[in-house]
C-alpha cells in the first residue's frame, strides 16, 4: 500500500491549484499569501470500521488486511502530529482474541486515543468491552481547546449488546418490532437505538457546551441522517437533540461502509467509508479544525470535504 503524504501535496487538485498559483505569483496580494499559510487550530484522526479478524475474506471485506492498513494510518497520524485520534467502532469483527492483535497497533498512534463502540465489538458484554478498550464509559465526552467532542453508544438498545431477558434487551426488542411493523428501512438486527437515559445525558452535555460557547462534534458508530438502512433505530430523536442547540457542527460515523454525506439545518452528517473494504485501498481521515470550517482530508477511498461552520 502506498502511504499518502499530505504534507507533500498528495492530491492532484492541490498540485493543480499550486501550479496555477505559481503562474500568477507576482500578482498575488499579501492577503492571498496569508490565506495560503493559514494553519488549523488543531487536527484529529478518524479510523472507521477496521473490523479486524484473522478470518477468510468475505466478499469485499478483507478482515486481516486491516492490521497493515491501521499501521499505515498510525504512521500518517504520527507524521502529521494529530492532536488526538478516534476509531469510530467495529474495531474487530467477531473474535475476542482480535482485540489483542489490533490494540497494540492502534496504540502506536501518539497522543490521546478514543474509542467508539460498534455493533461488531461485542463478543462479550458492553461493560467488558469498555474495560478492554479502556473507555471511561460506553458513552462520554471530552474537550479539546474550545471544542466539545461527544461520543455516543448507538448499540445502547440492541439485540446483541444486551443479555436476553435484561431490561434493555426487552426495550430493544420492542423498538425493533415497532420499526419492523412499520416497514422502516432501518429495522435491521445489526442496528441499535439510543436509550432515553443516554438522550437525557446528551441533552445536558449539549446545553452546557452551548452555555460555554463551545463548538460540538458528535461521533457515533451508526448514522442518523440521511435516511438509510444503517441508521440508528430512533434516529429522529437523536437529530432532535442535535438541532435543539445551535453549536453542533458535525456528526461523524461509520457502519455503512459505502460512506454517505448530507447537511441538515447547519449540521454536517459524515458517514466515513470502512477501512475493512477492499484488498489494498485504505480509508481513514485527518480532520483540520479552522475558525470557520472543518476540512476532512481523506486518505485512500475516503472523500475530501470542506464543512462550513454555520
Amino acid at each position: 500500500m502506498m502511504l499518502k503524504k499530505r504534507s507533500f501535496g498528495t492530491k492532484l487538485k492541490v498540485l493543480t491549484a499550486a501550479a496555477a498559483l505559481g503562474m500568477a505569483l507576482t500578482a498575488a496580494s499579501p492577503a492571498a499569501f496569508a490565506k495560503s499559510e493559514e494553519k488549523p487550530k488543531f487536527e484529529f484522526g478518524l479510523v472507521p470500521d477496521a473490523q479486524y479478524c484473522d478470518c477468510d475474506i468475505n466478499g469485499t471485506r478483507y478482515y486481516s488486511n486491516s492490521l497493515d492498513k491501521l499501521k499505515e494510518a498510525a504512521q500518517t497520524f504520527n507524521s502529521e502530529k494529530v492532536d488526538f485520534t478516534v476509531q469510530t467502532g467495529d474495531f474487530i469483527d467477531r473474535n475476542l482474541s482480535s482485540f489483542s492483535d489490533i490494540l497494540p497497533i492502534f496504540n502506536l498512534i501518539e497522543g490521546p486515543k478514543y474509542h467508539v463502540l460498534g455493533n461488531h465489538d461485542f463478543p462479550v458484554t458492553t461493560d467488558e468491552v469498555v474495560d478492554i478498550l479502556g473507555m471511561p464509559n460506553q458513552y462520554y465526552d471530552f474537550k479539546h481547546k474550545n471544542w466539545r467532542f461527544v461520543v455516543l453508544d448507538t448499540n445502547d438498545l440492541s439485540l446483541y449488546a444486551n443479555a436476553e431477558g435484561s431490561e434493555k434487551h426487552q426495550e430493544a426488542q420492542e423498538m425493533y418490532n415497532t420499526l419492523k411493523e412499520n416497514n422502516e428501512i432501518n429495522a435491521q438486527t445489526w442496528n441499535g437505538g439510543i436509550s432515553e437515559e443516554q438522550l437525557t445525558w446528551l441533552r445536558g452535555v449539549l446545553q452546557k457546551a452551548e452555555q460555554r460557547n463551545e463548538k460540538v462534534v458528535v461521533i457515533g458508530h451508526m448514522p442518523v441522517y440521511p435516511d438509510n438502512n444503517h441508521n440508528v433505530w430512533n434516529d429522529e430523536a437523536v437529530i432532535a437533540e442535535l438541532e435543539a442547540v445551535r453549536n453542533v457542527v458535525a456528526y461523524f460515523n461509520g457502519h455503512n461502509h459505502a460512506g454517505n454525506y448530507a447537511v441538515k439545518n447547519g449540521i454536517h452528517y459524515v458517514n466515513l467509508k470502512g477501512m475493512v473494504e477492499t484488498d489494498d485501498t485504505n480509508s481513514y481521515s485527518i480532520v483540520q479544525v479552522y475558525k470557520d470550517r472543518l476540512e476532512v482530508d481523506g486518505y485512500g477511498r475516503e472523500t475530501d470535504r470542506v464543512l462550513k461552520i454555520q
